[in-house]
C-alpha cells in the first residue's frame, strides 16, 4: 500500500499504564494488523479496533491486559547458528 510515509515513518506503538485494564496498539505493520483482526473475529470481547485509517495503512487497536505478550530471546551461540544453518541447507533452503 501506498502511503507516502518512509520505512522508518511506519511504526508500531505499543502502550499501557498500570492503572488501565487495556493496552493499546496502534501499527503500521501488515502482518501485525492482520494477526490482531483474525483474532478479533475469534475473541470479539479481548480486542477492539479503535481507528483505522487507511490513508496512512495504520490501524489503532486496544486489547485486553493479559492477551500480547513480548518474548525476550537469547543470541543464537554459535553453534547454535551453524546448526540452524546445516539444517537450512539440507533442507534446501538458500541464505541471505
Amino acid at each position: 500500500m501506498k502511503t507516502g510515509l518512509t520505512k522508518s515513518q511506519k511504526t508500531t506503538e505499543i502502550w499501557f499504564n498500570e492503572k488501565e485494564k487495556m493496552i493499546h496498539v496502534r501499527a503500521h505493520n501488515t502482518n501485525l494488523k492482520k494477526r490482531l483482526a483474525v483474532y478479533a473475529e475469534k475473541f470479539p470481547t479481548e480486542r477492539r479496533l479503535l481507528d483505522n485509517d487507511p490513508e496512512l495503512g495504520c490501524m489503532e487497536f486496544e486489547i485486553k491486559k493479559g492477551r500480547l505478550s513480548f518474548r525476550l530471546t537469547e543470541p543464537y551461540s554459535d553453534e547454535r547458528r551453524q546448526m540452524a544453518s546445516e539444517h537450512a541447507r539440507k533442507k534446501g533452503l538458500k541464505g541471505r
